[in-house]
């Protein structure tokens, strides 16, 4: 008696299985087994030798089959699962059989009739984590495909396999499928950047046809946020496999790898519409900001175009709230680039001088950590043009050199991230480099048509090269962008010093008040403020501030004002006309 050879190889392993094999058989033994039959003849044999594969083992319920490349075993299983989506024919008990596929590459151990070894466990693993009528690769196997199928195949993270020592990261055909399977838990590594998917929002219309109303806020409200740079966004197609779903916000998170998810409403009521949006944070459940949206039926496609503006605006803000709370909350010792830079980013928009420090002082350990993190960098560059802006320093040239060093070596490192653009072209402005500063700004609102920020500086800069009726739109829209966003009160300096500059006073005056009283620490807005008051004839008012004025700035001048402003020569006397009168010295 001799023994059976043993050969042992590397090899593409294809192990394919039948979906609900023992339903099936327990509702119609003999027409399933003769339905697999039929299917293993007709289909899997013919496609697995057209693909250079042969079938070493069958199963009543599946086979393992063998190739000598990966991408043969790719094609030959995308093959197969094609077939059986178009074809009718493949019924049992009134149901269409379907295939789960795995694919591995490892070795193998070839035995007489009987193959066994590692890379045959992973990949039959693997296939019990497919979608139905889909194909899931190991990483090894991916490897060896990138470039070379001409389908899309998505990443499914990490996952630990059953009896696998360790987490295998996975990928999944068709690209749509990933969020639909079952089995094995994911292990799914969060990006390190505010993810956040948009859910499929719930018609409540009553009438199933209006589906594609809700269905196009939610495509339009993605395609937007993905054109923010400082967000992972999950594709439409991922999010809609959730479409009628009743899982919980967490199982969604870790699923998705996001940490915030966006979900809604559509509602109808006596020609009426109400939509109803809110933002969660997946880990807790918490709910960040909601907004209801009410508009009439005839309005229907206008109030999604208003829906996706603002929603898309009053995100950004929302998210970094609770990503610097988030990090807040972290130990020291564990803190990266992106935590340091979170920790810093509250103190870097309150636009006050002790704040700028605290916000400085952040960044730079960031920066320690990674020398070349973007968005450090261009945190810093507005910090050290607010020094140069608001008058905190005496070397007024050296800061505003120093926030062009940091914002262009931002820009070299991230040329498309419509932030890191306003932040560059913020510093142009205040350098009066007026037409790379718009065309920096309009770059970043073509990135990012919902940067209320962007829209924010581009009206600053109107304002600064003289052209203040053209900054008003800017500014509100901003504001209509973000209403809830911290930064508004710049918005309404914005509007006062475009009243200032066209020399009306007393509408000047009531902005840089509305400022003051949400943001009550900006104390250099008095350097405004008091002259209008004093043009606008309200010298009482006047005094009151200047008292604020020369207890914040006493070492200010005309010359130094001059200096740190940015307006043209002739707003610029025409104000220094009321400080000398206020009692600002020349030098």
């Amino acid at each position: 008696m001799t023994e059976a050879r043993i050969d042992r190889r590397l090899a593409a392993i294809l192990v394919l299985d039948v979906v609900g094999y023992t339903r099936l058989m327990g509702r119609d033994e003999e027409g399933t087994l003769a339905a697999l039959k039929h299917l293993r003849q007709t289909v899997i044999a013919p496609q697995v030798a057209a693909y250079r594969g042969r079938v070493v083992k069958t199963m009543g319920d599946g086979a393992i089959t063998l190739f000598g490349s990966v991408v043969d075993a790719v094609n030959a299983a995308i093959a197969v699962q094609s077939v059986l989506t178009r074809s009718d024919e493949h019924h049992v008990a009134g149901e269409k059989i379907e295939l789960r596929i795995g694919i591995n590459l490892g070795d193998v151990i070839l035995e007489g009739s009987d193959v066994y070894g590692d890379g045959i466990n992973v990949a039959a693993r693997l296939q019990t984590i497919s979608p139905p009528g889909g194909v899931i690769l190991s990483s090894g196997a991916y490897d060896q495909i990138k470039g070379k199928v001409a389908e899309e195949f998505a990443s499914g993270g990490e996952r630990q396999l059953k009896n696998v020592s360790q987490p295998i990261r996975t990928y999944f055909w068709p690209a749509d499928t990933m969020v639909g399977i079952t089995g094995e838990v994911q292990v799914q590594e969060f990006p390190d950047k505010p993810s956040i998917v948009v859910l499929p929002f719930d018609n409540m219309l009553g009438d199933p046809g209006q589906d594609y109303f809700a269905d196009g806020i939610v495509e339009a409200l993605t395609a937007d946020l993905a054109r923010i740079r400082a967000f992972f966004v999950i594709a439409r197609n991922s999010a809609f496999a959730y479409k009628g779903s009743h899982k919980n916000v967490g199982q969604i998170g870790r699923e998705l790898g996001v940490a915030y998810l966006l979900e809604g409403s559509v509602q109808r009521a006596a020609g009426r519409l109400r939509i109803t949006v809110q933002l969660i944070e997946t880990k807790t459940g918490a709910h960040l900001w909601a907004e209801r949206y009410d508009g009439s039926e005839e309005d229907l496609f206008e109030l999604q175009d208003r829906i996706t503006e603002q929603v898309a605006g009053a995100i950004l803000p929302s998210i970094q709230k609770a990503e610097i709370e988030r990090v807040r909350r972290k130990p020291p010792e564990s803190l990266g680039a992106y935590d340091y830079t979170m920790r810093g980013m509250r103190h870097v928009w309150m636009l006050d001088k002790d704040e700028a420090a605290l916000a400085l002082g952040l960044l730079n350990k960031g920066l320690e950590i990674d020398p070349n993190y973007p968005l450090a960098l261009a945190l810093s560059a507005w910090c050290w043009a607010q020094h140069s802006v608001y008058n905190w320093v005496t070397d007024i040239e050296a800061a505003k050199a120093k926030a062009l060093e940091h914002a262009e070596r931002a820009a070299a490192l991230s040329s498309e991230d419509p932030l890191i653009l306003a932040v560059l072209g913020t510093v142009h402005t205040f350098a009066r480099n007026y037409d790379d500063a718009r065309v920096l700004l309009e770059r970043a609102i073509n990135l990012d048509n919902n940067s209320a920020w962007a829209f924010s500086r581009l009206g600053w800069l109107e304002v600064y090269a003289d052209r203040p009726k053209s900054a008003l739109p800017h500014f509100e829209r901003s504001i209509r962008l973000s209403p809830i966003d911290p930064m508004n009160f710049n918005n309404y300096v914005g509007i006062a010093s475009a009243h200032q500059v066209t020399e009306e006073y007393a509408a000047a005056a009531d902005f840089f008040r509305r400022a003051l009283i949400e943001r009550p620490t900006a104390h250099w807005i008095h350097r405004n403020l008091a002259p209008v008051l004093l043009a606008a004839g309200r010298e009482r008012e006047a005094m009151v501030s200047r008292v604020v004025l020369f207890s914040e700035f006493p070492d200010l001048t005309i010359k130094s004002y001059k200096e740190a402003m940015v307006f043209s020569s002739g707003a610029l006397e025409r104000i220094s006309v009321f400080l000398r009168r206020l009692g600002v010295p020349e030098r």
